[in-house]
């Protein structure tokens, strides 16, 4: 099986129960009809029943059925879930009437009501909303797992060449959410990073390489004489690999280490000898969100990698964020991975 066949297997084998809040969506209600045709996940659609089971009629779908439909306007939890919104939001100032409103008009904020409670274990929007209408309410309500304050994204490349990361599967990270990390913050990419490569690519062994344009100190970084500050990011970088060290001791991490000294065995024992992950590395990490982001799309577009992603990583239950040119397939292989993350969450 192919990468995305063992995601949707592994999906399969322990079902989870996913949020839909963009139901009515053309392309999102067509892959819930193949999610829930093929077993991959419970669903709960939130939209309105009426048009939800119209469209359905209408596009041939058959399966719609064996989702759980949530009216936002005749939620008879609306009340519970007002109360507890207002309770968690009350010393930024929200009212009880103000989290009724968002719990019946704003579906992205009734799915993540709906997570707290316990009554589902993942949300996937994107195809109508933006990436900060999909993170805001996750972040007011679900918040950031235990010991991580910084929500990252991490992208699957498969490469079709084995001899690179986990039998051409690489996963990087962050590719999508915060622009410029601090040296904890990339620490905790790093350990939520490989945490996503374990729930979601299924690597039993993650090797996780820390990146820069140095390798174990090859280069330096510039110094800004008023400041005394580097310039550039090496000195971030090794602050960040000594931080996920000491913080998550049973991760394999090294850093500093360029691209090719992580991934090639032969450049890794030139440039790193003596290193346990380098030329062996599954996992990148890269210094700030313009690597991640220029650096997947490149390969992307320029190598014939496969990209798949971004997973959204570091919430306490997994809520990911699609593209609003995203495709059924997409929206079908993004329950999956939810799905996956879900379980691991519970593990």
């Amino acid at each position: 099986m192919n990468l995305l066949e063992q995601i949707v297997a592994r999906a399969k084998a322990d079902k989870q129960r996913i949020v839909l809040p963009e139901a009515e969506e053309e392309r999102t209600l067509k892959a819930a009809d193949r999610v829930l045709g093929d077993g991959i996940a419970d669903l709960i659609l939130i939209g309105d029943p009426a048009n939800i089971k119209k469209e359905a009629e209408e596009w041939g779908l058959k399966n719609i059925g064996k989702a759980t439909v949530v009216d936002p306007l005749n939620c008879e939890k609306s009340e519970e879930y007002a109360a507890l919104l207002a309770e968690l939001r009350k010393k930024k100032g929200m009212t009880l009437e103000q989290a009724r409103e968002l719990v019946t008009k704003n579906n992205l904020y009734l799915g993540c009501m709906i997570i707290k409670t316990g009554d589902a274990d993942g949300q996937i929007s994107g195809a109508l909303s933006t990436t900060g209408d999909t993170l805001r309410p996750a972040l007011q309500i679900i918040k950031c797992a235990p010991g991580i304050t910084c929500v990252s994204g991490a992208m699957l490349l498969i490469t079709g060449r084995s001899q690179y990361g986990e039998d051409g599967i690489v996963v990087m990270g962050d590719v999508a959410v915060t622009p410029n990390p601090t040296a904890e913050q990339l620490a905790q990419i790093a350990y939520t990073t490989a945490q996503t490569a374990k729930s979601v690519a299924g690597f039993k062994e993650v090797r996780v390489a820390m990146l820069s344009f140095s390798t174990k100190g090859s280069a330096k970084d510039a110094i800004d004489k008023a400041t005394g500050k580097s310039v550039y990011i090496i000195d971030k970088v090794l602050e960040a690999t000594r931080l996920a060290q000491e913080k998550y001791p049973d991760l394999q991490v090294d850093g500093e280490l360029q691209a090719d000294a992580a991934l090639v065995p032969s450049v890794g024992i030139t440039k790193a000898p003596g290193s346990h992950i380098a030329g062996k590395a599954n996992v990148l990490v890269v210094p700030n969100l313009e690597v991640g982001n220029i650096g997947y799309k490149l390969v992307q577009r320029l190598g014939g990698v496969t990209a798949i992603g971004p997973i959204l990583q570091g919430i306490a239950r997994p809520v990911n964020d699609l593209s609003r040119g995203c495709s059924v397939d997409d929206i079908y292989y993004m329950v999956a991975i939810t799905a996956c993350q879900a379980q691991d969450t519970k593990a």
